[in-house]
């Protein structure tokens, strides 16, 4: 009886084209090897399985062909190759940096390098794991791998490039191999079945290309599992799903369909069922989470490209997508992710799981509730306001207002000689335009519209204010009313927050100048800026023709609070003088 080899041993790559999904690394280093563009130390980098080691051995073995021509992949009679193939070459050393990463077997490993080689044109050395050597092994090792002699190449391999000092890495060429695509795996796995004769599911071999996680060697040692397991050498999809002990997607379109339907007792009598095969329910909630990124990523055909999946569940994750809303999807992820999140940490962890399908399946009624709600709201938007007389009474003319202010945009200041004159002029006739308001006309029988906007509101009552009104006197508290109207009527129509508080600001009145004090040269600029409307506001309505206003920065009036430690005692003295009694007595300081 023959001894058995594991397919990883058995099927490892021996030329650079037999390496599966590392072309980008490959080219490179034939193209090096065919110009002699060799590099003294080379690092490969990766994941584990991808096949760093491997194409160490092959540089190693191809380098030193002794009928290396335009074709690096030709030979494999020379004495060079023979001898690699049989593991005795003299010119190829490989070293585990795992267990031996002292310092002296640095040192030993620079006394060989002092030596040239017997045979061949160049002595490799591979350090595997190379992420393992001490601190002071790679200080050992620096002056070496900066300046070996001509004949000496060293190639790392690494899983952990993070750990290796910056020292090591400037004085070596960087590869990164990448994790190899399901589908290469697949591939692959297809081409051994092949060879051994064995009958195999398309299907099944995606399932083993995916669960690899793209490393070829753990994929390998799960072909070799179910081939054992297989009494018939043939491989089948539920087969390599119950070896494997893999949660079949299935489960996961016939969940995601109860709860697209609003079905709780479906979605929990599924979850029941997945758990009583033997599943961790972490484990369900991860995979559904990537279902629902599945379903998601279909829903723009540039993006299907991301699915990792075999082409009969593409198809099905297509059709489930269709059907699918997009809202669902993303709220969805979002409670499936607060799920994972706080799964461990959960004291009856099937419940929180039930919890969280309970909402899934309850989440198509919400966004069928929000949505009719927002059209409800848009109808209501749509839907002109019926336009109500302002006066029910025509015999008893009224003041038409808006937000509390008169029409006409002249302040009631309860003046009986003004009420009395507007009281007597001739009603209005109703405007002609909609959501518009009649002003206090200039002359008899004159429909004047006006502006929507407060600012337009501003702009209107300053342009039609009559020559012949009466006006206010002028005083402090007339033009207190006067000036925190301007002060609304510019808030309403959006000014700035510097603004605001400018107009907001206590005021003097000395003669005809109003004297302000503003905190920052800001304000000043502010009130700059609407000096000119403000006084020709304040004008329309008050018998003031030489009013002026007086605006300095003064920030000595600001009330600053207490902010260093000095500050704050001495602001708690004024309130506490018994607090200066007690620093004294206790010879105390304030920490500054």
């Amino acid at each position: 009886m023959d001894n058995f080899v594991v397919s990883a041993r058995k099927y490892r790559p021996v030329t650079f084209d037999s390496v599966v999904g590392q072309s980008h690394i490959t080219t490179t280093l034939k193209n090096a090897i065919r110009t002699n563009h060799l590099a003294q130390a080379f690092l490969f980098c990766g994941p584990r399985g991808v096949g760093k080691t491997t194409c160490a051995r092959i540089l190693a073995k191809t380098i030193n062909c002794q009928n290396l021509g335009d074709d690096v992949e030709a030979c494999g009679a020379c004495e060079s190759c023979v001898s690699f193939q049989n593991n005795a070459s003299f010119n190829i050393h490989e070293l585990d940096a795992a267990s031996n990463n002292s310092v002296e077997d640095i040192r030993n490993l620079i006394d060989q390098v002092r030596y040239p080689p017997q045979t061949g044109k160049y002595k490799i050395y591979i350090i595997d794991e190379v992420h393992m050597l001490s601190q002071a092994a790679f200080n050992a090792f620096l002056k070496t791998l900066e300046e070996p002699p001509g004949y000496a190449i060293f190639i790392l391999a690494t899983t952990e490039k993070h750990k290796i000092l910056p020292t090591i890495l400037s004085r070596c060429q960087i590869f990164d191999f990448n994790r190899i695509q399901p589908k290469d795996i697949a591939y692959h796995l297809s081409d051994i079945a092949k060879k051994e004769g064995i009958e195999t599911e398309k299907e099944a071999l995606e399932l083993i290309g995916q669960k690899a996680d793209g490393g070829l060697r753990d994929a390998l040692s799960m072909f070799d599992l179910n081939v054992t397991f297989s009494t018939d050498n043939r491989l089948t999809y539920e087969a390599v799903l119950e070896n494997l002990h893999i949660l079949d997607y299935d489960y996961y379109f016939k969940i995601t369909d109860a709860l697209t339907s609003g079905s709780i007792a479906r979605s929990l009598v599924l979850f029941d069922e997945i758990l009583r095969k033997g599943f961790d329910g972490h484990l369900f909630v991860v995979g559904l989470l990537e279902h629902f990124r599945n379903l998601l990523v279909c829903k723009d055909p540039q993006t299907v490209t991301l699915l990792q999946v075999s082409e009969s569940a593409e198809r099905k994750y297509q059709q489930q997508s269709a059907l699918a809303d997009m809202s669902f999807l993303l709220s969805a992820l979002s409670i499936a992710s607060q799920c994972d999140i706080n799964y461990k940490s959960a004291k009856n962890q099937r419940l929180h799981v039930e919890l969280c399908l309970m909402k899934l399946a309850n989440l198509p009624h919400v966004l069928q509730l929000s949505s009719l709600t927002a059209v409800d709201e848009t109808a209501k938007k749509k839907v002109e306001p019926e336009l109500k007389p302002l006066n029910p009474d025509p015999a008893t003319p009224v003041e038409a207002k808006t937000n509390g202010i008169p029409a006409n945009g002249f302040s009631t200041n309860g003046n009986h000689t003004d009420a009395q004159t507007r009281a007597t002029q001739p009603a209005q006739a109703p405007s002609k335009l909609k959501n518009t308001i009649a002003l206090a006309p200039s002359a008899p029988n004159a429909d004047i519209a006006v502006k929507e906007s407060p600012q337009g509101e501003i702009e209107n009552a300053i342009a039609n204010a009559p020559n012949n009104a009466i006006k206010d006197a002028l005083s402090l508290e007339t033009l207190q009313t006067h000036w925190y109207e301007f002060a609304e009527k510019r808030r309403m129509a959006g000014n700035s927050t510097t603004e605001e508080i400018s107009l907001n600001k206590e005021f003097k009145l000395e003669g005809t100048t109003i004297e302000i004090a503003l905190d920052n040269t800001h304000q000043l600029e502010a009130m700059a800026n609407v000096r000119y409307e403000l006084l020709t506001y304040l004008k329309s309505r008050l018998d003031a023709p030489r009013l002026e206003i007086n605006p300095r920065v003064d920030p000595q009036k600001v009330n600053r609070l207490p902010y260093t430690p000095a500050e704050k005692f001495n602001y708690m003295a004024e309130k506490n003088p018994y607090l200066l009694e007690l620093k004294q007595a206790l010879g105390l300081d304030v920490d500054f």
